[in-house]
């Protein structure tokens, strides 16, 4: 078991699949939990990993039976809430400021297996992953400053799947969460009182900082593979997997080519690697309507996006490739350049 002093009689304590921030005194809390969630009192705020083998039917059907057996770890049989996750509890990261007289702590867990754009269509065939937020504030806010300081703790997590040009699984759009995080802002109510929990306020940015930055490192502990994705995984969390590039491609005629070989050239030539992703990332733009209006004639300037040539307006048109203007001219350029050799 660890254990760790954030105040005055209120630990940190992390035992097998339980984390809990645990006071002597009621805390005020503002929560999302899916038990005992929403504005209460509670003595223990407690985030619950679901043990290895055990099935998401038994976890919909009744999540209370393994919340309590968790709580009960720590002996804790009433006056808390409870989080529940997939991530590894032992993968947890705690992020502590101060400023002047109120100090922020933010304990997060994360995995984003299920990354998800908020909007979207989504149809959930089994649920991993998920992004849980403790916000614990040594302070006195007020109830709109904690659901303030909620949401700005919301908008740090999904500024951290940004800086990791995370995409949805639903849709390959830029993801903004996953699809069963939670939030909990609790506080001891000590002290001046506390109005504004914005993204510019003091304690805003306390919370902005902390949460930003436990989500982050909670999201590489779980889950490395984020700090080590290659071009193809990245155009694959598009929607766009290498198999695809190449039938696409092959469409073309005279310009057949398999997934291996793409996969080869892109190996080959950083060169080709970061331009295509350039051209993911324009197309990004482009299908949102926010290409910069400085130019008129984008499909002209898709077609020398990767061939920036006096004659690249002369390029035949290759309407029966399916695939985003920017990343579709790039794509072929590449592999005609690299056929020509």
């Amino acid at each position: 078991m660890e254990q760790f002093d954030l105040a005055e009689k209120t630990k940190l304590v992390i035992k097998d699949n339980v984390l809990a921030v645990i006071c002597d005194n009621p805390l005020k809390t503002v929560s999302s939990a899916i038990f005992n969630g929403g504005s209460r009192q509670v003595k223990a705020v407690l985030n619950i990993g679901v043990p290895e083998g055990y099935s998401d039917l038994s976890l919909h059907l009744d999540p209370l039976q393994l919340i309590t057996q968790s709580a009960a770890k720590l002996n804790i049989t009433k006056d808390y809430l409870a989080m529940v996750t997939a991530a590894k509890i032992k993968n947890y990261t705690l992020v502590t400021k101060k400023d002047g007289d109120f100090c922020v702590s933010v304990a997060a867990t994360a995995g984003c297996s299920h990354g998800e754009s908020s909007g979207e269509d989504i149809k959930v065939e089994e649920i991993t992953g998920t992004i849980n937020i403790i916000v614990f504030i040594d302070g006195n806010p007020t109830e709109s400053c904690m659901v303030a300081a909620l949401i700005t703790a919301t908008e740090a997590k999904s500024a951290a799947l940004r800086d990791f040009d995370m995409r949805s699984r639903y849709s390959g759009d830029s993801a903004t969460g996953s699809i069963t995080d939670s939030v909990t802002v609790a506080t001891t109510g000590r002290g001046t009182e506390i109005v504004l929990g914005g993204p510019a306020s003091k304690l805003g940015q306390l919370v902005g900082h902390c949460a930003r930055k436990a989500v982050t490192q909670a999201l590489l502990k779980q889950e490395p593979v984020w700090a080590n994705r290659s071009v193809l995984d990245r155009l694959r969390e598009r929607h766009l997997p290498v198999e695809k590039l190449a039938a696409e491609v092959s469409k073309i005629e005279g310009l057949t080519v398999t997934a291996e070989q793409l996969r080869e050239i892109l190996a080959q030539n950083p060169w080709a690697g970061a331009v295509l992703l350039a051209a993911a990332k324009m197309d990004d733009d482009y299908k949102k309507n926010l290409l910069p209006t400085d130019y008129k004639n984008w499909k002209t300037i898709t077609k020398c996006f990767a061939t920036p040539t006096k004659d690249c307006e002369q390029l035949a048109d290759c309407d029966g490739v399916d695939l985003p203007p920017f990343l579709k001219e790039t794509l072929i350029a590449i592999v005609k350049r690299r056929f020509s050799r």
